[in-house]
């Protein structure tokens, strides 16, 4: 995938959860998923951390942010940058105490303003001028995204506008990857952003149709569209057996699974 170039041009995004909102195994669930002792079958929150130039940027704290870090060994995070408001994308919030109490400074965060809105709401305490704080609380230094691009040093991030149901999501572009989990409609005004991509990540929730995800088979034609040389579904359900559904799919589109990396390239 990746031309001899230098450093600079080169990242690395690695795939901490790729399961639904209740992550697989779901609690008392019994189904031949769940039950698996397949490693793809054990699915965390959706998450995902880039890699460029000793930095690390985060996508998503999910109620599984703390056990990813530990899992995957990660020494450190520069950024977090958040896709929606929903828990099972912000959950773990409150574990960027541990970050902050490392680095000594706020962590920069990039969000849209519906995101920030219910992140003060939920995690009131780390946005008000309280007087006493007990353990800490996440400091964070607040940026606001919507369109366009935007930097974090010198990584260009795009910005892809997606539909989740009626809630407006981001996805993001970071060179020839996209990530685009949580959405069942992509705008035509996204889609032009997404031309000659090698890597799409794209949800791709059960086989049943859902109201607010795409299924396996709206997926499917979805990453037909989009026409990206390699596509990986995540923000995957119990309803998935990653060794029975993995065999049926189509050339060039495969189940992403947790620890999946990927090197990617910014030219």
């Amino acid at each position: 995938m990746l031309k001899d170039m230098s450093d600079d041009n080169k990242f690395e995004l690695k795939l901490l959860g790729t399961g639904t909102s209740t992550g697989v195994p779901t609690i008392s669930c019994t189904c031949p998923t769940c039950i698996s002792t397949d490693p793809k079958d054990k699915r965390l929150r959706c998450s995902a951390l880039i890699s460029f130039n000793n930095k690390n940027i985060i996508i998503d704290t999910g109620p599984d942010f703390r056990q990813q870090f530990l899992n995957y060994q990660i020494k450190k995070i520069d950024s977090v940058i958040y896709t929606h408001h929903h828990f099972d994308h912000i959950g773990g919030f409150d574990d960027i105490r541990g970050i902050n109490f490392t680095s000594k400074s706020k962590l920069p965060i990039y969000l849209n303003s519906e995101t920030l809105d219910n992140l003060s709401r939920i995690f009131s305490y780390a946005f008000r001028d309280y007087n006493e704080t007990g353990g800490g609380i996440p400091m964070v230094d607040v940026n606001l995204i919507s369109e366009g691009e935007f930097y974090i040093d010198s990584l260009k991030i795009t910005i892809l506008p997606l539909m989740h149901g009626s809630l407006e999501v981001l996805g993001f572009r970071i060179g020839n990857i996209a990530y685009c989990t949580d959405t069942n409609f992509i705008p035509e005004s996204t889609l032009e952003l997404m031309n000659n991509l090698d890597v799409l990540i794209l949800d791709g929730l059960r086989p049943k149709p859902h109201k607010t995800h795409f299924n396996l088979e709206q997926a499917i034609e979805q990453a037909k569209k989009i026409s990206s040389k390699q596509t990986f579904l995540t923000h995957i359900a119990h309803q998935i057996k990653h060794s029975d559904v993995e065999p049926t799919l189509p050339d060039g589109i495969n189940l992403a699974y947790d620890g999946l990396t990927i090197r990617g390239n910014i030219k």
